[in-house]
């Protein structure tokens, strides 16, 4: 597949984290003592507080600018630092305040945030912050069904489920149980991946957003694919989900049969991509479809066949290594930012949430930028441009 589609230079590699690297130092004076909002409007994002699920991406970008930064000399790396620092201040004041913390996406928030802070810069505020928040993400562990719920009251039975992104949050655990010594961190992160990969990976190796447990046994009920086009499609962002989350399971248990099932979501992903390898929001769609892109979905596939490139054979990984070289090329060229006078933010044409005959979800943050997706597409250039310590 896609064996005449070209893939991303070194010199592209370098020369898109360093427009990145000077956009997010524009944007400082506006997002370091807030966050920006999850998604743009009308290209451009607008300053919030640290409240939403999607904080942790924007202070992830500053690492990642900041470890570009430092690594080439350039002026800003300071001032990028400072603010990031700033930022787990923030984190630690809301994990310890308990501020909308009531859910799972305790990796997504403090993972990019204050682990890599740690990771970079010995930070002691960012490991207390990213340990509270490991033992806060425990708290909605599930006895019965064996699963991390996503949201709302850990009694309410039609709440009872787990979605696929939570396979993101649980790099958290392991983490916090190395630095810890406490194993319940990664038994419960073992626990909910196998009970993740035994429902949410349907035969054809698609994917369900969400899968919903019987509250009183813990048996399986049902899919459903709620920010999907219909239940039974194929979320774009949920397989890309599923991509890097089953890249992340065997890296921290080594199972094999998490290598088969990359294999198989990525596999499904690759054929069910339009031309430029950027996927519409969900992967019933392709070329010649009226419908809305999500950028965002590529940038995490790539970071996710990257990663799983360092556990396969040398000729397997050069494989998933080019078709993830060859999405970023697309993104580079024809979706992310180059001018900051379009866009504050770094890519284009990502999809939040989208409206559909078939499910209930809000539309907004349609064919804008989002901050995971600008995120991940640092991330998957950090990783095609050498040695990169995750902060996964």
């Amino acid at each position: 597949m896609f064996e005449n589609m070209p893939v991303i230079t070194k010199q592209e590699i370098e020369d898109g984290l360093h427009f990145a690297m000077e956009q997010i130092n524009r944007n400082l004076p506006a997002f370091t003592d807030q966050f920006e909002k999850a998604y743009s409007d009308n290209h451009f994002y607008e300053p919030v507080e640290n409240t939403d699920w999607t904080a942790g991406f924007w202070t992830g970008q500053i690492w990642l600018a900041y470890e570009f930064a430092k690594a080439g000399g350039w002026p800003g790396a300071d001032a990028l630092r400072q603010a990031g620092e700033i930022q787990v201040e923030s984190f630690l004041d809301r994990i310890e305040k308990k501020i909308e913390v009531e859910h799972h996406d305790m990796g997504f928030l403090y993972s990019p945030s204050c682990v890599a802070a740690y990771k970079l810069t010995g930070s002691r505020q960012g490991k207390d912050a990213a340990i509270l928040a490991a033992r806060q993400l425990i708290t909605r562990y599930q006895p019965k069904g064996k699963f991390i719920q996503a949201w709302g009251g850990m009694d309410e039975p039609e709440n009872y489920r787990l979605i696929i992104d939570c396979l993101l949050n649980l790099p958290l655990l392991y983490w916090a149980s190395e630095e810890t010594g406490e194993e319940s961190f990664r038994d419960i992160a073992i626990q909910h991946t196998h009970t993740a990969m035994q429902n949410v990976i349907r035969e054809d190796f698609s994917t369900w957003h969400t899968f919903y447990f019987d509250s009183i046994t813990g048996e399986p009920k049902k899919g459903a694919t709620c920010q999907g086009y219909r239940d039974g499609s194929a979320w774009a962002r949920g397989q890309a989900w599923g991509i890097y989350g089953s890249a992340l399971a065997y890296k921290y248990t080594q199972k094999e049969e998490y290598i088969e099932i990359f294999k198989g979501v990525t596999d499904y992903f690759l054929c069910h991509l339009p031309k430029d390898m950027v996927p519409y929001w969900d992967l019933e769609f392709t070329d010649g479809d009226e419908q809305p892109r999500d950028s965002s979905s590529a940038s995490i596939a790539a970071c996710g066949m990257l990663q799983m490139c360092e556990y396969l054979g040398e000729e397997e990984a050069a494989v998933y290594n080019r078709y993830a070289g060859q999405m970023m090329k697309s993104l580079y060229e024809n979706y992310a930012v180059k001018n900051p006078a379009d866009s504050n933010g770094l890519v284009l044409h990502s999809t939040y949430s989208n409206h559909s005959p078939y499910n209930t979800c809000n539309h907004y943050g349609v064919d804008e930028c989002n901050s995971w997706g600008d995120y991940f597409y640092m991330e998957a250039l950090t990783r095609l441009r050498g040695d990169w310590n995750p902060y996964w």
